[in-house]
Formats: structure tokens, sequence, C-alpha cells
């Protein structure tokens, strides 16, 4: 058994002759002349390989023909290992020397009923680089297509645009030093979907979905810094589906919004975290990232603005009993005019180079993380404790703060809310699941009502100056807010009552 280790990353073709010229890429040694790999990857007609994530593959390269086995890789960032078992193939499934016991099983047990599913037929470069003594990494360059031929003719393919790094001799800290340098002239994005995967999606038509965050990875055992680096790694990878997805999306102007809201979610959740776990990380990596986080999250801010406008706000009003109807219709008119406009140029701002420098540049920084003699010794249990009475006592501050009701205090609870929440779902796993679910459903209630609330007085402040810039709009502006004003009165009323018990009642940790 092979363990691979390699770092996937995706290129516009365009690109593909200034990654040629680059010194790092154009230095390195050739290893032959490019060559064209036939692949044609098999399971069931169930598809039982693909349900326990193993993939078979036979590979015909000029008159050779392979066999490899792969199992599950575990991936983030685009950097992934995989075990793979690879032998020349004589006409007949072999697997005898798979010695992963649950994969050796499902093969033989399925190994009869294999059928070919879906191929890929690409061109492949490949060079060595090996700048001094213990480094060694194979460059590949990939392009070509994902194909197969549905039941009724229907021909379906997929472009391959790739470069492969992968670990001869070294650390899989130097493919992502490697991918890193690279990046700062040629747009890279680091991927975690195989070609298999690929090939599967076409062949099911499954659509790319949002992706949203993972239950906390982290368990009891592992020092501080390794429950940071899994929580951020987690973090890493809602970035980089959602940012490819909509990277892949042909025309900008059509992106789902919701993939730029969870980019956003991602961002978020990395700031929190780096403030969760700041006594036990380098002070300048926080600050730095904090920085860099906070400023492509911002990037996209408006458009998620707008959107909640519009459909929490604007669309739930119904123009019945409404005198002058007109005005409302201006009003609405005006609102998904700004939203269009926001959501273009969010999709415009998002660009495979910025967002896979800093993904692949967060990932190396990670990587890179020391584990200090705190991280060493301190508890993880009692680590969290810490962490998360401070996420409590600050909030209680905001609370006190926020007994007069006004917004500006009420908005200051709610993202103490919001970070208290981020912290329980962080550890959640170091402790009691069903008291932490409790506590958390209550903290989501809570950041919900706190959430409408801020919601409201920011319509408020842009309906004022919409009525101001369009005064056609006034009276539907007003309409708006006195739709919701009843409930925004109830929730006022109530909002400090709900945050109360969660804030000096019993802690769940």
């Amino acid at each position: 058994m092979n363990q691979e280790i390699e770092l996937k990353l995706t290129l516009p073709k365009r690109a593909l002759a200034a990654l040629r010229r680059h010194p790092l890429v154009s230095e390195c040694d050739k290893l032959g002349n490019a060559v064209t790999l036939d692949n044609t990857y098999f399971d069931t007609p169930e598809l039982s390989l693909k349900s326990r994530r193993v993939a078979v593959r036979i590979r015909r390269q000029g008159r050779q023909l392979l066999q490899t086995v792969k199992c599950a890789a575990v991936s983030s960032g685009g950097l992934s290992q995989r075990p793979e078992w690879e032998q020349a193939y004589s006409g007949a499934f072999d697997f005898s020397a798979v010695d992963a016991p649950e994969a050796a099983k499902l093969l033989h047990r399925h190994g009869e009923a294999l059928v070919p599913v879906f191929t890929t037929r690409f061109r492949r470069e490949t060079r060595r680089y090996a700048p001094r003594p213990g480094l060694s990494i194979l460059l590949m360059i990939d392009t070509g297509d994902v194909l197969l031929s549905t039941a009724d003719g229907e021909q379906r393919s997929t472009p391959i645009c790739e470069l492969e790094l992968e670990l001869e001799e070294g650390r899989a800290q130097d493919l992502l030093e490697l991918a890193c340098t690279l990046a700062q002239d040629i747009p890279l994005m680091p991927s975690d979907i195989s070609k298999a995967e690929r090939g599967y999606r076409l062949f099911l038509g499954t659509p790319v979905d949002v992706v949203r965050s993972e239950p906390s990875p982290i368990r009891p055992g592992q020092n501080v810094v390794e429950a940071f680096r899994c929580l951020a790694q987690s973090c890493v990878r809602q970035w980089q589906a959602n940012a490819a997805a909509a990277l892949a999306h042909p025309d900008p102007d059509s992106i789902h919004p919701d993939f730029i809201h969870q980019l956003r979610v991602s961002q978020r959740r990395l700031r929190a975290l780096l403030k969760s776990f700041a006594p036990a990380l380098p002070t300048d990596f926080v600050g730095e990232w904090n920085a860099r986080l906070r400023d492509n999250a911002s990037r996209f801010g408006d458009a998620r603005d707008l959107d909640v406008f519009c459909t929490e706000l604007l669309d739930a009003v119904s123009a019945e009993g409404l005198a002058d109807a007109a005005a409302l219709e201006a009003l609405l008119e005006k609102a998904h005019r700004a939203r269009d406009e926001a959501r273009s140029k969010a999709s415009h701002s998002l660009d495979m180079a910025t967002q896979g420098r800093l993904l692949l540049e967060f990932s190396a920084a990670l990587m890179r993380l020391p584990t200090n003699s705190l991280a060493i010794a301190a508890d993880l249990r009692t680590f969290a404790r810490l962490r998360l009475d401070r996420l409590r006592k600050r909030a209680r501050r905001q609370f006190e703060a926020a007994s007069a009701l006004v917004p500006e205090r009420l908005h200051a609870l709610r993202i103490g809310f919001k970070q208290l929440r981020y912290g329980v779902e962080f550890f959640g796993p170091l402790f009691q699941a069903k008291t932490m679910g409790r506590y958390l459903e209550g903290m989501v209630r809570a950041q919900s009502t706190l959430g409408f609330l801020q919601d409201v007085d920011t319509a408020h402040q842009r309906l004022r100056l919409w009525a101001e810039e369009t005064p056609a709009t006034a009276s539907g502006a007003a309409f708006v807010l006195g739709w919701h004003a009843s409930r925004y009165a109830r929730l006022r009323r109530r909002v400090l009552q709900d945050c109360e018990p969660l804030l000096w009642g019993k802690k769940p940790w």
C-alpha cells in the first residue's frame, strides 16, 4: 500500500501558458514526454463502491494497463492523503494486494459485479521539483475531460484543467509552500474533489450544493493547537467548497447567493475561532488572519444585507389595504434593483486568484503553527471551559449595557451571543451532548430574535435614506415599517428575558 500525499489545484485554461513559463515549473526536470491517459472507473450498478468511498480504476498508458484501488481521502485545502494500491492489470480484477480489511471485504464481495461507469481522458505533463536534498515533488499538469455515455446514448462531459503536486520526499507542508509561491503569479484554486468524484457527479447529474458548516470535529485528548487546526480546517473546507462552486459558474450574475453567504459564514467562524483560541496561538498569526479574513468577507457584505432586507422584511409585506399601492411597488422595485446590483458586485468580486491565494496561504500558516508549552500542558476541556466562561462574561456585560434597549447596544449583544454560540458549537463534543444541545437551541432562538431586531433597525435607516432620495417610496417605506412594528415591539420587550437564563443560568460545560 502506498500513502499518496498530494495537493490538487484547479486553474483556468487561459493560465496554462503562464504556468508552464513560471520559473519554478519551466526549470524543473521533465519526466519524459507528455502522455495521454485513458482511465475507466468501475462500480456496481447500485454504486456500492461509491457509497463506501472506494474507487477502482483501470488506466491505459500506451500499451500498459494498470489497476488502481483508492480509498477515501482525508482532505482540506486541496491537500489530501489517501491509501492507494496499484498493480498491472491482466484482464481480470485482482484485489489480493488490498490490505485494508474493510475495503478488501467490499471489493471481494462485489468484484464480479463491477461494470464501467465513466472514463477520464487527459494529457499529462510531468516534471520533478527537487530544489534541495530531502525534497522532491512531482508536478503534473492534466488537461482533458471526464466523459460518459448514458443508456440512451447521450454524451456528457466536464473539462479537466488541474495542477497536481504529489509528494515524493519531504513534508506535506512543502506542497503548500510551493503552491503558495506559484499562486502569487498564477490563479490556482485548491480542490478536494477528485476526478472520480467529478465523474460520479456527472453520471448522477448531481448539482453542486451549498456547503454549510460541519459539526465540530474536535475530540478529547487533542492538545489545544491540534484542536484549533482541526476546527480551522473544517472552516476551510466550507470556504473552499462554496468559493469553488461559485467560481465554476459560467455566469457570475447567476450565482446563487447562498454560495456567497456560506463563504462569509466560513470567514466569520474562522475569525471567532481565532479569538476563542488566541491565548494558545502566536499573536501575529491571530492579528494578521483576523484582518485578512475580515477584509475578504467585507467584499460580499452588501449583497447579504440586501438579500435579508428583501426576503425577510419586504417580500413578506402584502399591499392589501394600502391606499397607495404604487408607492410600495416603487419601493420593492428599488430594493430588488439594489439587491441585484449588490449580488452582481459580490459575484464579480469573487476571483480565483484572490480566494485561491488566501486559502493556500492560510492552510500553509495552519501547518506552520508551533505547539508551545501552554498548548502541550493545557487540558483541552479546561481550556474550553475558561474560554466559554470568558465569552459568557463578555455577553453578560453586553446584556447589562443593552438594558435600555438602545439599538446599538442590542446589536453589540447580538454579536456577543453569536461569539458565544460559535464557542459552544466549537467545543460541544468535549461536554455532555444533550445539555450542550439544549443550551445551543436557546442560543439560536435568542440570536434569531436579536437578528430580527437588528434587521428592522438597519432597514429603518436604509428606508429613511431611500425616502429622501426617492420621495415616491416614502409612504411604501412607512407601510413596511408599520407592518413589522408590532412584532418588533413584542420581541424587543421580550428579548432580554430570553437572553437572561442563558447568561446567568446553569452552564452546560
